[in-house]
């Protein structure tokens, strides 16, 4: 016996219909193309959101796409940082990372976070492989600051391992535990290594998910969401101290990642349910755009009909 879902109406046959058939020239703009996604945050926390966000990007997989996951697990360190009576502490927005806080990390986000991505990814098959940053020298760093302690500032990524998998048809799950030459352990940024790794990948597209919806021009007006700016823009608001502190590590990745040579880089909120779809493959998105000429600006202008069925659509999710 079947019984009806207490949900919001949906769109109808024909709707649905017209939105997947107008979605095409999306999907094969991105076809065959790298995707880097940052994960982490309150999507990572909630257990359906992961489960979503993971078959959000099995979709992108099957339609295409190149992706690449890089992750962190800040709620997750300091939880057990607790549990280990281990102190929290920040400084200028980085971890205070004692020898024996970096063990705390290592065993969180190589140990738990990347094989729960892991597995959330390979229930749609056999997918996902978990990568540490220290495994092949994906991520290779040096010491930030002293008083910081095992803080890391990347030196280089190995894009070559990286390639490997993804050429052999993997989705690689990458925890951000740097290496360093004399072969210690750092603990990375994971948005500086989502940019880092955009970059040496030579990525189509870098996508942040956090838990906004994007770059505001006042974060206390809703109504001020930008949109669209290039990374030009981006940097003059950074010199210019216009930028809410939380949100300045991932625009200094972003411009990392397209002066390196991505296309576009995404701000979104991995929060709202499939918004990465929403974002990629309509016009109109979700989020903000970063992109990395005026030339990349200007062929996101132009209207698409598929902008009506877009919003109609974030409507009934």
């Amino acid at each position: 016996m079947k019984y009806a879902r207490d949900c919001k109406p949906s769109l109808s046959n024909e709707q649905t219909a017209q939105l997947l058939f107008e979605a095409l020239p999306w999907i094969k703009n991105l076809t065959g193309k790298t995707v880097v996604i940052k994960y982490g945050g309150a999507a990572m926390v909630d257990e359906r959101l992961r489960a979503d966000v993971m078959g959000d990007i099995v979709l992108l997989k099957i339609m295409g796409m190149k992706p690449v996951i890089v992750h962190g697990g800040g709620k997750d360190i300091n939880a057990a940082l607790k549990r280990y009576d281990i102190p929290v502490e920040f400084r200028r927005g980085q971890r205070v990372t004692s020898e024996d806080a970096m063990e705390v990390v290592r065993q969180v986000l190589v140990g738990k976070v990347n094989e729960q991505l892991v597995s959330a990814v390979n229930r749609h098959g056999n997918l996902a492989v978990g990568v540490s940053g220290a495994d092949a020298g994906t991520i290779v760093a040096r010491q930030m600051a002293p008083e910081l302690g095992r803080v890391g500032s990347i030196e280089r990524i190995n894009a070559d391992f990286l390639i490997s998998l993804i050429d052999n048809d993997y989705i690689p799950v990458v925890a951000t535990v740097g290496v360093g030459e004399d072969g210690g352990f750092y603990n990375i940024n994971a948005d500086v290594a989502a940019g880092h790794i955009a970059a040496a990948l030579g990525a189509h597209k870098v996508i942040f998910l956090t838990d906004v919806d994007g770059l505001y021009e006042d974060f206390s007006d809703k109504d001020s969401l930008i949109s669209n700016l290039t990374m030009e823009e981006v940097q003059g608001m950074l010199d210019g101290g216009a930028i809410d502190s939380g949100m300045i590590p991932k625009l200094q990745s972003c411009i990392t990642a397209l002066a390196g040579g991505v296309f576009r880089a995404h701000i979104i909120n991995g929060t709202t349910p499939h918004s990465m779809l929403l974002e990629l493959l309509t016009d109109t998105g979700v989020g903000t755009v970063i992109h990395s000429s005026q030339t990349s600006y200007d062929l996101d202008r132009h209207p698409h009909p598929l902008d009506a069925f877009a919003a109609r659509l974030a409507e009934n999710i």
